[in-house]
């Protein structure tokens, strides 16, 4: 059984329940995905400009190039009640910010009526007060990426007056790894926020390979070892990506209170034009996509495309001390996966 707390965004799971017990072991999958990733965006009206790449943030969308229309509004409202009961959140994304999607308000408001919370990441680049005012009324949280400009500052100073439980999303690679863990010590991210979220620099879209941080890069380990020691004051988060690193580097953190990845097993993604795949990061392949236009979610959800997915999941790494938390990492793209055992 699964709880969750609109208000407050907690979130409960417990074990495999036999004969009415709690066996404490973790549920593999959910049977239909707890939270769903809506790419509402299909391109970026800044991206021809480059803005991601002159941030320091390569665009994993690959929004310098990517020209294919927003997602359209009856269709937002077909995935909305395929998810009413279902679903708890969704994380409203794709090419671009949300926020100026052309009926962003309409959207928020069928995730309002359909009991679901609206979540979303921006660039905070056309961050109004309009747009705050909407986040306070119907969203969950937001958060911001941290793109080192004015608008960045701008937009969470908004939303945070507003009263918007405003995240940071910093994206680690190997050019911002050292800034990170200087900003924490320094405590120089803004006031009024409520957590950092880091998140793994990905070899996707316009993201280089050769800023992918390595299992051996001694910055990057610092700075887990200064976040498990607890002394950076903020409220940290970290992709799922991140847990084999975490796993090699816990420090004073719980490694039980560490989740694998998700995709196909509690989270799913869906492109502006209805391909519904277990994670974002596949979505320039798209090797395991599957058409929502002749699908239902619950079709997909139980496709033999996304149980192979999970089968990567079953069967890595057998003989692993963490494979229960680890399960291998990441299916899409290995070369993420911060560790140095054998697969």
């Amino acid at each position: 059984m699964t709880f969750f707390d609109e208000k407050t965004g907690k979130y409960l799971r417990t074990g495999i329940i036999i004969s009415g017990k709690d066996t404490g072991e973790d549920p593999f999958m959910s049977s239909f995905p707890e939270l769903l990733d809506v790419g509402i965006m299909g391109h970026c009206r800044h991206g021809k400009s480059g803005l991601c790449m002159k941030a320091g943030v390569e665009c994993y969308q690959d929004g310098l190039h990517s020209d294919r229309p927003n997602m359209c509004l009856q269709d937002f409202k077909t995935i909305a009640g395929q998810c009413k009961g279902r679903t708890y959140q969704f994380a409203l994304g794709g090419c671009g910010d949300p926020d100026q999607h052309e009926d962003f308000e309409e959207i928020l408001a069928v995730c309002k009526e359909s009991g679901i919370v609206a979540n979303f990441t921006t660039s905070g680049l056309g961050m109004t007060e309009s747009i705050a005012k909407l986040c306070r009324n119907y969203c969950g949280a937001v958060a911001v990426s941290w793109y080192r400009s004015e608008y960045t500052l701008h937009a969470i100073e908004l939303l945070t007056a507003f009263g918007v439980k405003t995240n940071i999303h910093y994206v680690l690679s190997k050019n911002t790894v050292a800034e990170a863990l200087e900003r924490l010590e320094e405590h120089s991210f803004p006031e009024g926020i409520n957590a950092i979220i880091f998140l793994l620099h990905k070899p996707v879209g316009l993201g280089s390979p050769d800023n992918v941080i390595g299992q051996d890069n001694q910055e990057f380990i610092h700075l887990i070892q200064y976040i498990s020691s607890g002394a950076s004051g903020y409220k940290i988060g970290f992709d799922s990506c991140t847990v084999p690193a975490l796993l090699n580097h816990p420090g004073i953190i719980d490694t039980d209170s560490l989740d694998t990845c998700e995709g196909a097993r509690w989270s799913a993604y869906v492109t502006a034009d209805m391909k519904m795949l277990p994670c974002s990061f596949d979505n320039q392949e798209q090797r395991w996509a599957v058409d929502l236009k002749t699908h239902t979610i619950e079709e997909a959800w139980n496709s033999k495309k996304f149980e192979d997915f999970r089968d990567r999941f079953r069967t890595a790494c057998p003989n692993c001390d963490n494979r229960k938390h680890c399960m291998g990492g990441c299916p899409i793209r290995p070369e993420i996966v911060l560790c140095d055992r054998e697969r």
